[in-house]
């Protein structure tokens, strides 16, 4: 069997007591919550306080991570065309520290990243976070909605199989395909800001702000 030196998992409607035996059964010891809103109002046992005891209770440490790891930057600057941009944000010192950390802590613990899609290709926990961990050389392993765990190399073969046909036309080598292919599925699931969201309002703030100095 495989070792794995950092897990994922999205809880999606996961039952509780499922769960947390699926991170038993990954021999998890700590959940590093990448979720930048950690609530759920459909499954309310998985909203931060509620998780962190339950976890808790079985002997499973409850970190938050969403500050420095989350997938909705507040930073305007952070989106392109109104979608979140990971490869901006994963050059960010913030996002740099928060790797950091997760990485010091995946040498004590073992360690499972958590957000909430289901999929791995849907979510920024296997796209942003698992992406840069892996370029530092650690192996990561998703846990699957079925308790199966996929290794994040065969994830990437996925997304590579899952390309638009003759996306890569112009595009050559390995490396820069499975770069093209992140690209791609990232602008496709990333998180968008709308009206009345944190980062569309930050933009128009600092929209407003530019016409203001303009003015001067």
């Amino acid at each position: 069997m495989q070792s794995f030196d950092l897990y994922s998992i999205g809880h999606s409607n996961i039952p509780d007591e499922r769960f947390v035996g699926m991170l038993h059964d990954a021999g998890v010891t700590a959940v590093a919550d990448v979720r930048s809103t950690p609530a759920s109002r459909r499954f309310p046992w998985f909203s931060a306080k509620n998780l962190a005891s339950r976890l808790q209770e079985n002997g499973i440490a409850y970190l938050p991570f969403g500050d420095s790891l989350g997938g909705r930057p507040r930073d305007p600057a952070l989106y392109r065309d109104g979608v979140a941009d990971y490869e901006k944000m994963a050059q960010q010192p913030e996002f740099c520290a928060g790797l950091d950390r997760l990485l010091k802590l995946a040498s004590q613990r073992r360690v499972c990243l958590m957000c909430a899609e289901r999929e791995p290709l849907d979510c920024h926990r296997c796209l942003l976070v698992s992406r840069a961990v892996a370029e530092r050389g650690l192996i990561v392993g998703h846990i699957l909605h079925d308790g199966t765990i996929e290794p994040h190399r065969v994830t990437e073969e996925r997304l590579m199989a899952d390309g638009a046909p003759n996306a890569d036309l112009f595009v050559t080598g390995q490396s820069e395909r499975l770069a093209a292919a992140y690209r791609r599925r990232c602008r496709a699931v990333a998180y968008r800001a709308t009206a009345g969201s944190k980062g569309a309002s930050s933009a128009m703030d600092d929209l407003e702000r530019r016409i203001r100095l303009s003015r001067r």
